[in-house]
């Protein structure tokens, strides 16, 4: 199986006359135009899915705060930018490109566990909305700071609710066994320092529970322990203004359903309506998965299995590798997670024999690999989509065995511009030294 019904359904890559496109726009003719492998996005995809769930929330007082390490390119922020969007970042890095794409710093959250003095200073003279704190270690040297360049801090607490999303253990997030965030039962006593601290301005709670969620149910959960430790709060003296519910949204990247914003922010509003707070969202994967795809041509073949039967769906003997130009630098999530993406000819027909193919790239490594025993009609030279590859592709890539990062696209319509070129060598040869 390539591509399953429910993930042609999500994708924005639809056949066009026989031949796969985004939009009105031939992802051949892109290929053709700047090489590949190539990032390709959908401008068109990337604001409905913000705006759908922007209208999932339409009666609440709400703030969606995009996630920028689901993918941080730069023309990716300003298109959510202009729309409005906050935004959610992990490093100094990601602030200096929300601010390069134009977005509004007041509009900022920083969340991550490890904050240096140099970012929180930077953040703190750029006037970001809120400081997601995540230790009491890291909220001492907020205040540190913030007095040192006499500011106040605008801080919310990251709670760690100690509840299973359900999801890959790499992000999973909210349990006590993971990193982040601070364990409910020391927050009242933090809360209350930090209500006592003159640098520091204690805005809402945060949390984030993890990724690619497709069962709300722990989302919900969550939330009635955010609410429960407000009353706390709200009968010690301590009021708050905000809730950051996080993010996590699930996608389809084979047969899952794509998570139901609507009906989670039904139960969201009951929850919330009579409260007066400001909700914060912090969507990343949902916003740009399938928006994305990258495109790769076949470099070689290696049959040694047997050609696939129809009532098989894969060979009795041998592999067959379809070596392509593409690899775990590009794409790390099939390496890092054993992840799943849908793979679709660009062309949609060939005079090739069916066979059941591993997609695997030039890097010297055995987990280099983009997609495992896929039944597909290939010749050398073929052009290949892999999907669902908007979040957590370009912004996971390095530069392993010396590859250069590949260029990205974005569509609008019936044209295309390059939004990243493509890395030079000399790109990479230029921050060294001898």
């Amino acid at each position: 199986m390539t591509v399953t019904p429910e993930l042609m359904n999500a994708t924005a890559a639809k056949y066009r006359n026989g031949t796969l496109s985004i939009e009105d726009t031939s992802l051949e003719e892109i290929a053709n135009a700047v090489g590949t492998p190539v990032y390709v996005y959908s401008s068109e995809m990337l604001k409905s899915q913000y705006l759908k769930l922007d209208k999932a929330l339409d009666s609440l007082p709400h703030q969606l705060h995009y996630a920028v390490k689901a993918n941080s390119t730069l023309a990716v922020l300003k298109t959510f930018a202009e729309l409005g969007a906050g935004f959610d970042i992990v490093s100094g890095g990601e602030l200096s490109r929300v601010l390069a794409a134009g977005g509004n710093p007041e509009s900022v959250v920083f969340s991550g566990v490890g904050k240096s003095v140099e970012e929180i200073d930077f953040a703190l003279k750029t006037g970001i909305e809120c400081f997601n704190v995540e230790s009491d270690s890291e909220l001492m040297r907020i205040s540190q700071r913030a007095e040192v360049l006499g500011k106040i801090a605008p801080i919310a607490l990251r709670i760690n609710p100690n509840v299973d999303p359900k999801t890959h253990p790499y992000i999973s997030t909210g349990l006590k066994e993971n990193k982040f965030g601070i364990l409910q039962e020391a927050a009242l006593a933090l809360y209350q320092q930090a209500h006592a601290d003159p640098n520091l301005h204690v805005r809402g709670v945060a949390c984030h529970i993890g990724s690619q969620i497709s069962d709300p149910t722990p989302l919900f959960d969550t939330l009635d322990q955010l609410l429960a430790l407000i009353d706390q709060l709200a009968d010690q003296g301590i009021q708050l203004t905000d809730i950051d519910l996080g993010g996590g949204f699930g996608v389809t990247y084979q047969d899952e359903a794509s998570f139901d914003v609507n009906a989670w922010g039904i139960q969201v509003i009951e929850r919330l309506a009579s409260r007066g707070l400001t909700v914060s969202i912090e969507p990343g994967r949902f916003l740009t998965a399938n928006a994305g795809v990258l495109l790769t041509r076949v470099e070689y073949l290696k049959p040694s299995g047997a050609p696939a039967q129809a009532d098989e769906g894969h060979t009795d003997e041998g592999k067959n590798f379809a070596i392509v130009d593409a690899a775990m630098n590009d794409l790390l999530r099939p390496s890092l997670y054993q992840a799943w993406h849908g793979v679709l000819a660009v062309q949609e027909h060939s005079s090739s024999e069916t066979r059941s193919w591993d997609l695997v790239g030039p890097i010297c490594e055995s987990g280099d690999w983009l997609a495992k025993n896929r039944i597909l009609s290939l010749a050398e030279g073929d052009l290949l989509a892999i999907l669902s590859a908007g979040a957590y592709g370009s912004s996971l890539s390095s530069n392993y065995n010396t590859r250069n990062r590949a260029a990205e696209v974005m569509v609008r319509g019936d044209s295309f511009r390059v939004v990243r070129r493509r890395e030079s060598l000399q790109d990479q040869l230029s921050t060294e030294i001898l």
